[in-house]
């Protein structure tokens, strides 16, 4: 029998909330500006709820200039101080500099080409989805070794704000970790959307 039953987390009242469950989470992501834009805004997210940004995330593509790192890597002290007026974003000034610095990092990653970014992540998962089996949200681990491998990694490479409980929610927003549970119907659609490079 078909599950039917979307995952207990994604309320049906709550529009917003629902529809990034039923279309976005979990998703393969292989873009790499798309993936930049996940990590800069999970590391946000950091003390946060995922809603908080979720709700935001208008405001930080515009403050952010679409997040386009080209653009981002090339700010100043007038962008922070304009990013820290801005009441529309979460204004942290560790996390603005942070995603400064990021943009700065993942340039560096892509300096080998189209793709580059993307094939990097991915290659903490050996291409293809870690299947989390679950019946419940609740039963998520928070981090794994794999986001903890990629988390050092990313620190390594300079990048902030990517520890291995951040980078395990990364994993699971951009399709890395199959976190549907056993009873959605999104589990199976998102595995078969998998490249499994």
């Amino acid at each position: 029998m078909k599950p039917t039953t979307p995952c207990s987390w994604a309320p049906v009242e709550d529009v917003l909330y629902r529809a990034y469950h039923d279309e976005e989470w979990g998703v393969p992501e292989y873009d790499d500006r798309q993936l930049f834009e996940k990590l800069v805004l999970d590391g946000f997210q950091a003390g946060l709820s995922w809603r908080t940004i979720l709700y935001k995330r208008d405001s930080f593509r515009c403050a952010f200039d679409q997040f386009c790192p080209e653009i981002i890597a090339e700010y100043g002290e007038a962008e922070v101080k304009r990013l820290l007026q801005d009441r529309s974003i979460i204004r942290s000034e560790l996390k603005i500099r942070a995603t400064i610095d990021n943009a700065r990092c993942y340039l560096k990653i892509m300096e080998a080409g189209t793709g580059a970014f993307s094939n990097y992540l991915w290659g903490f998962v050996n291409g293809s989805p870690i299947d989390e089996p679950i019946e419940c949200y609740k039963e998520h681990p928070v981090q794994s070794v794999e986001s903890e491998t990629l988390a050092k990694d990313l620190k390594s490479k300079g990048f902030k704000f990517c520890g291995p409980v951040i980078s395990y929610a990364f994993m699971q927003a951009v399709g890395m970790v199959n976190g549907h549970e056993i009873g959605c119907p999104r589990r199976s659609e998102v595995r078969e959307l998998a490249r499994h490079l």
